[in-house]
């Protein structure tokens, strides 16, 4: 039989040359769209500091530069999305945002300035073995918020009867919101106080965003407790409260010593505030964590001023012996402060429910 020839195949078709870079797959464009949101966000943000830094910071000078500000934040932003070459644009953006950042931190804190009269004092402290001399005590009398004389004292205190320390938190804005203060006890009957405040200008409001860009000087109050504490239960309405840390006799002489020391460094160079990491809770911590034991921990609970008290409960630092809902109604003083006004025992009246904490309990 005779073989068949075989029959010639089809023609294949040409397959068309691709015209453009292969598809990418899913996950490939989910990521790229991720990255050019995170950029943009970042963008957006490092716009908004331009802006709020050169609006806020340095005003001493100059008046507020709102037009100024938008012109140096927006137009750099804007390049990187009108130029072609986005490459460009972003290299302008960041040179501005650079040169910003520079700017900023050539800004220096000063002693000179026309100080509202509360804060136009600073204190500082000399020391001699155990003695401490602290000079420009605030020990102000009060006829209202606005209205009172001004006086100040020097003291001597005795390291070796440094006994205990207080927390006391003053609530004006709400649960979360609360001015913290620590109080150093002597067991000769002595207490000083010491809050970390805004130095303000005559005619400057605190404002919290401002905060956050070198507006304000930083001061260590060292006060009479009851300019403090009569200033904020008998005159401002705020409601305060106080707590007996858990800290040994070395503990005590290590934060108080630590507080004077930057006392006196902000006495001799002026330190700008700021409202995240050095404010009068975050400052506070900073203070507490060296030292003997107990080191309390970092949380965000430390940026929460007024949860800062259940923080220090759950971590050791207050009495446990009643449950932190008790502790917290028998801390609350203004019912004590608002009558013992000009009392002599004044100190002595708002710690009359006062829960000094147990030593902890070991465990075998």
């Amino acid at each position: 039989m005779p073989e068949t020839a075989p029959q010639p195949s089809s023609p294949q078709p040409p397959v068309p040359p691709q015209s453009g870079p292969p598809r990418r797959g899913w996950p490939r464009r989910l990521l790229a769209i991720f990255v050019r949101g995170l950029l943009t966000l970042a963008l957006l943000g490092m716009a908004g500091w331009i802006f709020l830094a050169i609006r806020i910071s340095d005003r001493h000078q100059t008046p507020p530069r709102t037009i100024i500000a938008a012109l140096i934040a927006g137009i750099p932003l804007l390049l990187v999305v009108i130029l072609r070459r986005r490459r460009i644009g972003l290299i302008l953006f960041l040179l501005t945002f650079l040169a910003t950042l520079g700017w900023y931190f050539s800004i220096q804190p000063s002693h000179n300035r026309d100080w509202q009269t509360d804060v136009a004092i600073l204190p500082y402290a000399d020391f001699d073995g155990d003695l401490v001399h602290l000079h420009n005590v605030r020990n102000f009398d009060y006829r209202s918020e606005t209205d009172f004389t001004p006086a100040y004292y020097d003291r001597t205190y005795d390291l070796s009867k440094l006994q205990s320390i207080d927390l006391i938190l003053s609530y004006w804005a709400g649960p979360a919101i609360a001015h913290a203060m620590l109080c150093f006890n002597f067991d000769d009957g002595q207490h000083v106080d010491i809050s970390i405040e805004t130095r303000k200008e005559k005619g400057e409001t605190y404002s919290a965003v401002e905060g956050f860009f070198r507006q304000y000087e930083l001061i260590y109050l060292v006060a009479d407790e009851r300019d403090v504490i009569r200033l904020r239960t008998n005159y401002r309405g705020e409601q305060v409260h106080l707590y007996r840390l858990r800290a040994s006799p070395e503990k005590c002489r290590y934060v108080f010593l630590d507080y004077l020391e930057t006392v006196n460094a902000i006495h001799n160079h002026a330190r700008f505030y700021n409202a995240l990491t050095e404010n009068c809770t975050t400052s506070i911590f900073a203070h507490l964590i060296g030292g003997p034991p107990p080191q309390p921990k970092f949380t965000l609970g430390v940026l929460l001023s007024g949860y800062s008290a259940k923080y220090a409960y759950e971590n050791g630092a207050l009495d446990h012996s009643v449950p932190f809902d008790e502790l917290q109604k028998r801390s609350l003083i203004n019912d004590l402060a608002i009558p013992a006004d000009q009392a002599p025992d004044f100190s002595d009246r708002i710690r009359a429910r006062v829960v000094a904490p147990q030593a902890p309990v070991k465990k075998s």
